[in-house]
């Protein structure tokens, strides 16, 4: 049975907020993805509440995309402390760091959600901008590192 790369990581030893690459793939081609580990909150000690990770989903999906090329996918955690980015090449951690400090930005300034309705969204109901913002802002103030065992 192969290993989860994320269930190796050791959770108590990490400073969040932070941003990691947590696995690079290459195939028999050539074409390379990674995986980053977008830690907003620290593990075990906070969650985000599902209205607040599902409008930042929206939000990240849309923003960072302006930001890096070759976004595949930004999915929240199931432990609710952050998002999975997956994207095409080989990224330098600190500029993922910082086009992420710059979505935050973007989330602050925002009013409008994308793709809230019924028909773009599969539970349309479970959004708050507020809370987005309020944790966008949480993780701003503390700084992003990209690396996730200093502070």
């Amino acid at each position: 049975m192969a290993k989860v790369e994320s269930f190796q990581l050791d959770h108590t030893k990490v400073k969040a907020p932070y941003v990691r690459v947590a696995g690079t793939e290459k195939n028999e081609k050539g074409s390379t993805i990674q995986k980053y580990d977008l830690r907003f909150l620290q593990p075990n000690a906070d969650a985000l509440p599902t209205a607040a990770v599902h409008t930042l989903e929206h939000l990240l999906a849309t923003y960072l995309r302006d930001e890096l090329e070759g976004i595949i996918d930004i999915s929240p955690m199931g432990c609710r402390t952050g998002f999975y980015l997956i994207i095409w090449d080989e990224h330098d951690p600190a500029d993922v760091a910082a086009a992420l400090t710059k979505v935050l930005h973007k989330v602050l300034e925002t009013e409008h959600v994308p793709a809230v309705s019924a028909l773009e969204c599969g539970n349309y109901k479970d959004h708050s901008l507020f809370s987005a913002k309020e944790y966008a802002r949480l993780v701003l103030e503390a700084g992003i590192s990209d690396d996730p065992f200093r502070s």
